[in-house]
C-alpha cells in the first residue's frame, strides 16, 4: 500500500453518479478533488497521470460512510489512543468504508472522557490521510434506559446531565456529531433541543421510549435512528413504538445493521419497503473482533465470544458486530432486491447528507473529496481512495 500521486486517472469502469451510471467511463483525480468525469471515449489529456485501468464490468462508486462504529482489528474508539484510530483508520478502507463517526460507548466516565480527548484530538489534528477520514464522535449513550442497554454496561448508565455533556463537548474539542440516547428520561426533550440548536444529531436507541414520545422528541428536534429492532420498542397493534415512528415518521433517518444477525432478512426486507432507500442508512455497529478470527474479545469491559459471525456476551446477549461494510451492500441487495445504486444511496449519500457534509461527500462529482471504491465483478472491493490518495489495493498493484 502507497500514497499516490497528486493525479489520478481511473478508466474503463461503470462510473455510479447521483443521478445517471457512465458506462466505459473515466475519472480525474487532482489535488484530493474530483476533477473531471467523462466517457473514456472523449478522454484527452492523460499526460501526468498515474493511470489505473478496470475491466470494464467494474464498478466505479463513492466511499462509504458509516455512522456507527466501535472498533475492529483489535482497535477501539474507547482505547483512547492513536494507535487505536489508525488501525480503525487505515483498516476501513479495505472494506470499501472511507469516512466514519468513531463510536464510543456506556463506561465510566473518565473512560468516556479520555476516548473524547484522544478522538477529538485525532480529528482536529487530521491523521488520517490516505486512511479513511474520521468525520466526528458518535456518542452511544451513557443517557440510555437502563431497560433497553444491550451490550451497554448497565452499571455506567447515566441520567441526562446537560452540564456533564457542556463539559464533553468542550473535552472532545466539540467534535461530537450525533448522540444516541434514550429520549424519555428526564430532561430529555430539552436536551434534544439543545443538541439541535448546537447542530449535533439526536437519536434514539435503547430506549423503551413509546411512539408519542417519538413524536415529542420529534418536536424538539430528534432526526435519527440508531440501529433499528435493536434495543427499543418494537412494533405492536396498539403501541407502534419506537420501530413504528420509524416507519412512518419522514424526519427521522433510520439505522440499519444489515448482517442477517441483528435483523433476520424478511425484516430487512420489510424495514425497506416501509422505509426506502431515501431514509435508511447502512452501518455495521462493528467491534474490535472485525476482521479477526473468532475468539474472545473485550467491549466495554466485558467479555464477549465471537463465533460465526456473531459476538455475544455471557448472556447471549449481542454485542455489536463483525459486520464489514462491503457486505452490509452486498446483503441489502440480497435481502430486498434493490438496486446498487439504492444501496449507494444508503451506504454513502444518506450518512452523508445526515451530517450535512453532501457538499464534499456521498458521491461522485466534480469538486467533491476523492472518496471512491473500485469494485470487481462479484462486488468485493478491488481499491479504494480516500481523499485522493489510493489506501487499499487488493493485490497491491498500485
Amino acid at each position: 500500500m502507497k500514497a499516490s500521486s497528486p493525479k489520478l486517472l481511473i478508466q474503463n469502469g461503470s462510473l455510479y453518479l447521483e443521478d445517471q451510471i457512465i458506462e466505459n467511463g473515466y475519472l480525474k483525480i487532482k489535488n484530493q478533488y474530483i476533477d473531471e468525469i467523462g466517457q473514456s471515449s472523449e478522454l484527452a489529456d492523460r499526460e501526468g497521470y498515474e493511470i489505473i485501468t478496470v475491466p470494464k464490468d467494474y464498478k466505479i462508486i463513492p466511499g462509504m460512510i458509516d455512522l456507527h462504529i466501535h472498533g475492529l482489528n483489535g482497535a477501539d474508539t474507547m482505547d483512547a489512543t492513536k494507535d487505536a484510530l489508525d488501525v480503525i483508520s487505515s483498516t476501513l478502507p479495505m472494506e470499501g468504508t472511507t469516512s466514519f463517526l468513531p463510536t464510543t460507548m456506556t463506561e465510566d466516565p473518565r473512560a468516556i472522557e479520555r476516548s473524547l480527548i484522544h478522538t477529538g484530538t485525532y480529528i482536529n489534528a487530521n491523521c488520517s490521510h490516505g486512511k479513511a477520514e474520521p468525520l466526528g464522535i458518535h456518542l452511544e449513550g451513557p443517557f440510555i434506559s437502563k431497560d433497553r442497554v444491550g451490550a451497554q454496561p448497565v452499571d455506567h448508565v447515566q441520567p441526562i446531565n446537560l452540564h456533564t455533556f457542556k463539559k464533553w463537548e468542550s473535552l472532545s474539542n466539540h467534535t461530537i456529531k450525533l448522540v444516541t440516547l434514550a429520549p424519555e428520561l428526564p430532561d430529555g426533550f430539552e436536551f434534544i433541543n439543545y443538541l439541535k440548536n448546537q447542530r449535533i444529531i439526536s437519536s434514539v436507541a435503547h430506549s423503551q421510549a413509546t411512539y408519542d414520545q417519538v413524536l415529542c422528541a420529534i418536536e424538539a428536534g430528534l432526526n435519527h435512528v440508531t440501529h433499528l429492532f435493536n434495543q427499543m420498542t418494537g412494533l405492536h397493534h396498539r403501541e407502534p413504538g419506537i420501530v413504528g415512528a420509524a416507519f412512518l415518521q419522514e424526519e427521522l433517518m433510520v439505522e440499519l445493521i444489515a448482517d442477517g444477525i441483528h435483523v433476520r432478512p424478511e425484516m430487512v426486507k420489510l424495514a425497506y419497503q416501509q422505509i426506502t432507500e431515501n431514509r435508511l442508512i447502512l452501518i455495521t455497529d462493528s467491534m474490535r473482533a472485525k476482521w479477526l478470527n473468532d475468539g474472545q474479545y473485550e467491549l466495554g469491559g466485558q467479555i464477549v465470544t465471537v463465533k460465526a459471525g456473531k459476538a455475544l456476551l455471557r448472556d447471549h446477549v449481542l454485542a455489536g458486530s463483525v459486520l464489514k461494510m462491503i457486505d452490509a451492500f452486498k446483503n441489502i441487495q440480497l435481502f430486498t432486491g434493490c438496486s446498487i445504486q439504492a444501496a449507494i444511496k444508503m451506504a454513502s449519500e444518506n450518512p452523508a447528507k445526515q451530517l450535512g457534509l453532501f457538499d464534499r461527500k456521498g458521491s461522485l462529482a466534480v469538486g467533491k473529496d476523492a472518496d471512491i471504491v473500485i469494485l470487481d465483478d462479484k462486488m468485493n472491493v478491488y481499491l479504494t481512495i480516500c481523499n485522493g490518495e489510493i489506501a487499499y489495493t487488493r493485490d497491491g498493484s498500485y
